[in-house]
């Protein structure tokens, strides 16, 4: 790949936001700027450590945070396109460059002289005029750098960079797997009638799959990240939900062309080499010691208070599917028979609500409109700022005073070269100090129809959509001076809570209102349809909390290892069965949301040791809920204190003690077990 001579990511970007000119980047642009981004932050770190006045906030952590300004603002724009349109070229890249990043990272973490001056200003902060920001920086610097290895001595140091370039290499080789059998995998049905069940529009999406892939009279179902498809509740034939499923459990397992066992297997031993090195028993031990849980302990005890009423109510689910089925059912039946009971129990046929759920609609008159009488925000599309892909919209964001906030991206559809599921990036991450104002982008993997026919979500990418957008707010609402601390900047278990709390606006009467309208009447959702949604929340709630907290329990069993035990695993599959026997959510009819192969969070993503953080997150999420109903749910003035207390402040708190800030307690878990039927 031949450098050019002007590379545009090297140069202020032209753009509003400081956002990335995709229009100007090409792939053979982003090497060439990472090494010279690398060069400049290493001589920031050099000016630091060379100063010889003693260190003081200003000159050590202040111009910390100055440093690697151009890296940031390179690796989001790569990263941003990585994971979401990552073509041949780009994926060879991220292989080359993750040695690199993690080497560079090293060099800075692991500099003797580095931590030794953020020590110094460490001890004397109590004696320092500082503001609470800053002190948590001091803080939070000092801990990191000690957790980090900076305190090993030189052979230690050693052995810990060629561990964490080891893992890098295998963390984007695992993913790259996973990318490269998922779209493999894609389920071809050589007629329409195999796909009984579907919409109109889900068949049309099927068909454009297909003729994308030169497959024209044919019909492709891609796979979505984790087990189960959406799909699975919809088809009628037994054999098309079998091979839908069985393609989904079997990506990068044993046999795979892109078999990925040793890939975990070696994950695995090597983070569980690194965290002995660094002093603690396992990987679980050393990632739980830095999160608001504090310890594997306390996550193995929240995990087994649900397991057993969770796994009792799957039991009793199990019983009245097979009652309506006539027969024993397997894994693949369950989101069909779901929904028949669904039907018969509460008049409810999920499916057939997507009508009322036109993506336009949903995003503007749904997701906007909350935020709007939440917090006061408005959007404007400028489709004058090109993104990385054709499909990407964006979206500016003013403040309830018409002052600029930042921008929005949304990428809404799915595409080979994207990977699963759904997430939140910052493309620029806000911060006083650097003079930045946030943009942030939504991923979801919705099908696209074919031309000139509506996006019609389900319920689920509904759900999704909310979700994202709280994960965005989080980030167009940080006001905090450093960018360590920017908008989800914030401790893994806690990251997902704000994103969780604006799940709570999909049903609420105001919001439902507003954007649940069929698209092609204009009417708007039975009132006698939305009482039964509200009314059936826990339903097949013991399936959905049995297959997550089976994913958590696989991430907390794998990450428990000590690198002995870790060495003596050599059967992935066998692993799995006997962890998930462990915690008693062994039932084939309810696997686990991800298996190991394609466990993408914690083997690719940065949840390992904390996928546990949905249900941690969802306790002090429930609890807030129920504050909003007691404080005026849906108004300015409920907004403004969660936005004030919470969703401002980023990482530059302790987040538990922002929760007690807003909430005026710690949470109470009386909330979670009601929603999810746990309390009886």
């Amino acid at each position: 790949m031949t450098a050019p001579a002007f590379n545009p990511l090297l140069a202020p970007s032209p753009l509003p936001y400081g956002i990335p000119d995709y229009a100007a980047i090409e792939p053979q642009h982003y090497l060439p700027a990472f090494r010279a981004a690398f060069a400049e932050q290493r001589a920031e770190i050099d000016a630091i450590t060379a100063e010889r006045a003693a260190p003081t906030f200003e000159n050590t952590l202040e111009a910390l945070e100055r440093s690697g300004a151009l890296l940031d603002a390179v690796s989001r724009a790569f990263y941003t396109v990585n994971s979401a349109d990552a073509s041949p070229e780009i994926q060879e890249i991220d292989e080359q460059l993750a040695p690199l990043m993690s080497a560079h990272a090293d060099a800075i973490t692991l500099d003797a002289v580095l931590s030794e001056r953020i020590a110094a200003v460490h001890a004397r902060r109590d004696d320092l005029p500082l503001t609470p920001e800053q002190r948590r920086l001091v803080e939070r610097r000092h801990t990191e750098m000690v957790r980090a290895g900076a305190a090993l001595d030189a052979a230690a140091k050693d052995r810990l960079t060629e561990l964490n370039s080891r893992l890098a290499t295998l963390t984007t080789r695992f993913e790259k797997n996973l990318l490269a059998d998922t779209n493999e995998r894609a389920v071809v049905f050589d007629s329409a009638a195999e796909l009984e069940g579907l919409s109109a529009g889900e068949i049309s999406a099927a068909t454009e799959a297909a003729r994308a892939r030169g497959l024209d009279g044919r019909h492709v179902i891609p796979l979505t990240l984790f087990t189960g498809h959406p799909h699975l509740s919809s088809l009628v034939r037994p054999e098309s939900r079998r091979r839908l499923l069985a393609a989904s459990r079997a990506r990068a397992a044993r046999g795979s062309a892109h078999d990925n066992t040793a890939v975990v297997r070696e994950i695995v031993r090597l983070r569980a080499e690194r965290a002995e090195l660094l002093g603690y028993p396992s990987h679980a031990a050393y990632v739980t010691a830095d999160e608001t849980a504090g310890s594997p302990e306390a996550v193995r005890d929240l995990l087994h208070r649900l397991a057993r009423p969770a796994a009792r109510n799957a039991q009793r689910e199990k019983t009245a599917l097979e009652r309506a089925a006539g027969h024993p059912i397997e894994a693949s039946d369950w989101a069909f028979f779901t929904e028949k009971v669904r039907q018969e129990s509460y008049a409810i046929d999920v499916a057939a609500l997507r009508p009322w759920f036109e993506a336009e609609r949903v995003l503007q008159d749904g997701v906007f409109h909350a935020a709007h009488a939440l917090y006061g925000v408005s959007f404007r599309e400028r489709a004058d700022l090109v993104s990385y892909h054709r499909d990407v919209r964006t979206f500016e964001v003013f403040d309830a005073d018409g002052s600029a906030l930042g921008l929005y991206l949304l990428d809404l559809y799915a595409r080979d070269t994207k990977r699963g599921g759904a997430w939140m990036n910052s493309l620029v991450a806000q911060s006083e100090l650097r003079g930045t104002k946030p943009v942030v982008v939504n991923n979801l993997n919705v099908s696209k129809p074919g031309p000139g026919e509506p996006t019609l979500l389900t319920l689920d990418n509904v759900t999704t959509l909310f979700h994202e957008f709280g994960h965005a707010l989080h980030g167009l609402f940080a006001r905090v001076e450093y960018p360590h601390f920017a908008g989800t900047a914030v401790h893994r278990d806690f990251v997902e809570f704000p994103s969780q709390v604006n799940e709570m606006w999909i049903l609420w009467p105001e919001v439902l209102a507003n954007y649940a309208v069929h698209h092609e009447t204009g009417e708007p959702l039975p009132s006698e349809i939305v009482d039964r949604l509200r009314a059936s929340t826990t339903f097949n709630q013991g399936f959905e909390t049995s297959e997550y907290l089976a994913a958590a329990w696989l991430d907390q069993a794998w990450h428990s290892l000590s690198a002995t035990e870790a060495a003596a695993v050599d059967d992935v599959a066998a692993f799995e069965a006997a962890a998930l026997a462990e915690i008693g959510l062994d039932d084939p009819a309810v696997p686990p949301r991800y298996s190991s192969t394609y466990f993408q969070h914690v083997f690719a993503g940065g949840y390992s040791a904390g996928y546990y953080s949905y249900i941690w997150a969802e306790v002090l999420d429930a609890d807030t809920v129920e504050w909003f109903r007691e404080n005026g749910g849906l108004s300015r003035e409920a907004g403004d204190r969660f936005r004030r207390l919470l969703l401002a402040v980023g990482g530059a708190k302790d987040p538990l003690d922002a929760y007690r800030d807003f909430r005026g307690r710690d949470a109470d878990i009386a909330p979670l077990l009601r929603r999810r039927g746990l309390d009886a």
